[in-house]
């Protein structure tokens, strides 16, 4: 059906996509192996907010909270693949997680204040070993440095500051105190602070999000951007901005570029502003606050900066709005079939600000010679049961063994995916 649609990339082949209106969608209408591609030509006018539905509405459809996990219940993957849950108990809060050179899978349990270590993965799919490396209070971005087999630090920020501690292959606990690098980063507004570094090892890439849904005040400097630094923590520049809010990021193992996973802003409709998943160009802007994907003028801001409008740029894949967008990875490993090489995949949240509810899902990107062609797919569903949500997809990383992690906030698990064909 790819071909069918126009769609150019091999890997799209054969997938039931959907597009136009058919496109967008809600949680209840997710599907494993299920694809669609939003473009811009496909977006509906802005609602005005006196044709909104009141905020009582979208509480009282719990959308952005979420009950406990129904016993036994499991979310679902595509023919082929298994789910089971990697780390069950002892989690307050798993975000963010990266594995290590060596394999160890490191999560930040934000709320939890630590970063924990698991390793190995035994015959039951469970880790071998785990530990509390570190403790730093709403810890959510870790990266390694340098990049490569034998990395000599271990990097972690949290909302205000960026700290790392020595560190080679093997430990299970940080050995000394951290260094502290950043001690001012934005405070408030929206927390996360993700890091990488780029495939040379010369820059360090930090995302900050904005403080407000859509506001253009002093309050928003040196926010909605990703900010580079040299890797001891000297300030370089803004890498790019009008990016609402960037809460995962990765490098491109195959380009060698920054791609980042976006939530965009909310008040304008079901399906506006598509949240989406871009690589990004040094000195880009994204539109945020005055457009939105391309030239597409925010209502609040009628007429302003029209001399912005044409270098507003459009990002890769658009996804449906409030899904929330957060960690993404490029699957690296062996275990999944071949055309899954490469591709990216990235955890969505679920918003508040959907009256169906969106997101609650993570998505598989296929990619093709480095690009994404705008599809999208569902590959992980099912956090939802009877209508009533329970989990929330945060990070994604891949194991040593090539299956995927999936670090969960709603249930307070990390689930493993993992392929056997059967």
């Amino acid at each position: 059906m790819g071909a069918a649609l126009g769609l150019s990339a091999a890997k799209t082949d054969g997938m039931n996509v959907m597009t136009g209106p058919r496109a967008f969608t809600n949680t209840a209408s997710l599907s494993p192996g299920l694809a669609r591609k939003i473009t811009a030509q496909d977006l509906p006018a802005p609602q005005a907010p006196a044709m909104l539905p009141k905020l009582s509405m979208y509480l009282a459809a719990g959308f952005g909270r979420g009950g406990p996990r129904p016993a036994k219940v499991i979310p679902k993957a595509p023919a082929g693949f298994q789910v089971g849950i990697y780390v069950e108990s002892g989690l307050t809060n798993p975000r963010q997680m990266r594995r290590a050179p060596n394999g160890d899978i490191f999560l930040a349990d934000t709320a939890g204040g630590t970063v924990r270590i698991f390793r190995g993965i035994t015959s039951a799919g469970q880790p071998r070993e785990s530990s509390v490396y570190a403790s730093l209070p709403d810890a959510f971005g870790i990266n390694f440095y340098p990049p490569g087999p034998n990395p000599q630090w271990v990097y972690v920020s949290n909302t205000t500051t960026l700290v790392r501690y020595a560190y080679k292959n093997g430990d299970l606990k940080a050995t000394g105190e951290p260094e502290k690098l950043i001690a001012d980063l934005p405070s408030g507004g929206h927390s996360t602070r993700d890091i990488v570094f780029s495939k040379d090892g010369k820059s360090l890439f930090l995302a900050v999000g904005s403080a407000s849904n859509n506001n253009d005040n002093a309050a928003e400097f040196h926010r909605a951007n990703i900010l580079e630094y040299t890797p001891e923590g000297k300030f370089v520049g803004v890498y790019a901005s009008g990016i609402r809010n960037p809460v995962g990021l990765a490098i491109n193992p195959e380009t060698g570029e920054l791609w980042t996973s976006i939530n965009e802003r909310d008040n304008l409709g079901d399906n506006l502003v598509p949240d989406y998943v871009t690589h990004v160009a040094r000195g880009g802007f994204y539109g945020w606050p005055w457009f939105y994907i391309g030239g597409n003028q925010d209502p609040a801001y009628p007429r302003k900066h029209p001399e912005l409008k044409e270098h507003v740029i459009a990002p890769d894949v658009l996804i449906q709005a409030h899904s929330a967008s957060l960690g993404m990875t490029f699957y690296d490993g062996k275990m999944f079939p071949a055309e899954y090489s490469g591709d990216a995949f990235a955890a969505e949240h679920g918003s508040w600000n959907h009256t169906q509810g969106a997101g609650r899902e993570v998505i598989r990107i296929p990619i093709e010679k480095g690009r994404a062609t705008g599809v999208y797919q569902d590959f992980l569903t099912g956090f939802t049961t009877d209508g009533k949500p329970w989990g929330r997809p945060v990070g994604v990383a891949v194991a040593a063994d090539g299956s995927l992690l999936v670090s969960d906030d709603g249930a307070r698990v990390i689930w493993r995916v993992s392929y056997s064909g059967k």
